[in-house]
């Protein structure tokens, strides 16, 4: 992304990876030179050389961000051949104008030629700037703080942690179902029949025509019976699955933080107070 108004916040820039114009990587921005009066990032220094030893200043004119990294509209070979600055300190008015002569660029923006710059250190994201300019400096440090050569130098920023609790969902165990094949005795009772013989003796009654023989003879009667025979077949008789069901319970958090408390020290008495307020003189 890029932003028409310039880079607001050294935030955007610190620790990038900066490109030329033909999209050769130069090295990662170091740190970030801030315009006094606006406030706005107006130059970078960028690690070259072996094992990005040396910093070689940058001008953030022209300059854009695509969310991933630091493009410049200069080549690496000029980046690197720029003037040697000590990138330690604040960036005067000579040290700036040699540096736009070198980026033949005009160092002019209407601010006075004895202003100058000075270091900002952050981390963050990135943006672009429109225009350069000759500025004096405001060091930003790595608590969001600030101090420049006017105002702001009778107060301190007191910080504290704060203890940010969520929570995050974890795999703690598994359940499965599984079937397997039991056997097992099955008794039941059933009804089953058969057949006897018994003898039944009936007189002849008068007048019947029955014929009757002196001799030997016999006759056959064939029995039946049942008996209980048995066969397996296989039904559905149940349906079995798994559900989850979530329980919410409370659990106590606990964790260190840290918070600063300021002191008011002077020449008569090593400590006055402490506090939000402070004691008054």
């Amino acid at each position: 992304m890029s932003a028409g108004n310039g880079f607001l916040s050294t935030e955007q820039l610190i620790n990038l990876t900066a490109y030329d114009a033909d999209g050769e990587k130069i090295g990662n921005v170091g740190q970030v030179y801030r315009d006094d009066a606006t406030g706005r990032p107006e130059w970078v220094t960028v690690k070259t050389g072996w094992f990005g030893m040396k910093e070689s200043f940058v001008p953030l004119a022209g300059a854009r961000s695509d969310g991933q990294a630091l493009h410049v509209p200069h080549a690496k070979d000029v980046v690197k051949d720029a003037p040697r600055v000590d990138a330690d300190q604040h960036l005067d008015a000579d040290e700036e104008h040699r540096l736009y002569q070198h980026y033949g660029m005009a160092g002019s923006n209407g601010k006075g030629e004895n202003q100058g710059k000075s270091r900002g250190e952050a981390a963050g994201h990135r943006t672009s700037v429109d225009a350069p300019g000759i500025a004096t400096g405001t060091y930003v440090d790595d608590r969001g703080g600030s101090r420049g050569d006017g105002g702001g130098q009778d107060e301190l920023i007191r910080s504290e942690e704060r203890l940010r609790v969520g929570t995050t969902t974890e795999e703690v165990g598994r359940a499965r179902l599984k079937k397997v094949v039991v056997t097992e005795n099955v008794t039941t009772t059933v009804p089953v029949s058969h057949e006897e013989v018994r003898v039944v003796r009936e007189p002849v009654r008068e007048g019947e025509r029955v014929r009757g023989d002196i001799g030997g003879a016999e006759r056959d009667v064939t029995l039946h019976a049942e008996r209980a025979v048995t066969r397996k077949e296989t039904v559905p008789v149940e349906r079995v699955r798994l559900e989850t069901e979530k329980v919410t319970e409370r659990q106590e958090v606990s964790g260190t933080v840290r918070k600063e408390k300021i002191r008011f020290e002077d020449d008569q008495n090593s400590r006055k107070g402490e506090g939000r307020n402070g004691p008054r003189r």
